[in-house]
């Protein structure tokens, strides 16, 4: 866990950024200048500070930058480099006055240093083996499978009018019916402002996603069809079908992401398991057996 003196530097640091953002917003961009060289791989092996002796290197920098605590977005590297270090330096004089201190002597210590090898080395060992599950082979099985899986669905391209009551709604369906352009008169009167200035335009979407009244009187129009006036919760609505369609599948590079994690948890899932059945197992809480209940007479 970071420390005070590193919580109270990030804090410093996100309000010298916000402040310099703010300063930014309202100065003239600055002319572009040629993008430099990417920088070198760092060596891991480069000392970047020493403290009573004892050195800091970047594979040190590496591994205190992967700590999910020492999260910091927005940070450019060099200031987070700096802030790294400046951390790394509060752990190694803390833990060496613990170390003077003989904190490490006592039993608890002991038991939390144990518990937390024990976790690093199962964090690193189902990383490692989950890293070979995730191979092309059983993306694409997955995603076939998956896919085979999905029903086809219907989706259209509609657009509406929203008003507050039904007298306002039939009046602009005759103006759309006699020939007004749909687009144009969502601009001028509709309540909606996700899809006013859009002309209405509510994009592609399937029955699901629509409240049931609105989805039952466009999908059961046709293209270029506009209705009569619809209620819902919302209002009164005055639909156009643009288009119909059936939903395209979504490519494998679309899910790829979320495959991937299936493929990571499910052998995650399989290696414990299994290193369970192979292990041998004596819980000492187990619960005690309940006594079978005696068979009823008659």
């Amino acid at each position: 866990m970071p420390t005070h003196a590193l919580l109270r530097r990030a804090s410093a640091l996100a309000l010298a950024l916000a402040l310099s953002g703010a300063a930014a917003a309202q100065t003239p961009p600055a002319e572009k200048t040629p993008a430099a060289a990417p920088a070198a791989p760092a060596d891991p092996t480069a000392i970047v500070a020493t403290v009573n002796g004892q050195p800091i290197t970047q594979a040190d920098l590496a591994v205190a930058a992967d700590d999910p605590a020492l999260s910091l977005p927005g940070v450019d590297e060099a200031q987070k480099k700096n802030l790294l270090v400046d951390y790394m330096v509060d752990l190694k004089v803390g833990a060496q006055a613990a170390e003077a201190a003989k904190v490490g002597e006592s039993p608890d210590f002991k038991r939390k240093l144990a518990y937390f090898r024990d976790k690093l080395l199962l964090d690193d060992y189902l990383e490692q083996e989950a890293k070979k599950a995730v191979t092309p082979e059983a993306e694409h099985a997955i995603y076939d499978t998956s896919v085979k899986l999905m029903k086809p669905e219907e989706e259209i391209h509609a657009r509406h009018i929203l008003v507050d009551n039904e007298a306002e709604a039939k009046k602009i369906a005759a103006r759309i019916k006699g020939g007004e352009d749909f687009a144009k008169v969502a601009a001028e009167t509709s309540k909606d402002p996700g899809s006013k200035a859009e002309g209405g335009d509510l994009g592609w979407f399937t029955k699901e996603r629509m409240v049931p009244d609105f989805a039952t009187a466009a999908f059961a129009m046709q293209p270029g069809q506009v209705s009569d006036p619809v209620k819902t919760q919302f209002g009164w609505h005055v639909i156009k079908i643009e288009e119909k369609r059936t939903k395209p599948q979504p490519t494998f590079d679309e899910l790829k992401e979320q495959i991937d994690q299936h493929l990571i948890r499910k052998s995650q899932q399989d290696l414990i398991l299994k290193l369970r059945a192979e292990a041998k197992i004596d819980r000492k809480d187990a619960p005690a057996a309940t006594p079978e209940a005696a068979p009823a007479t008659k």
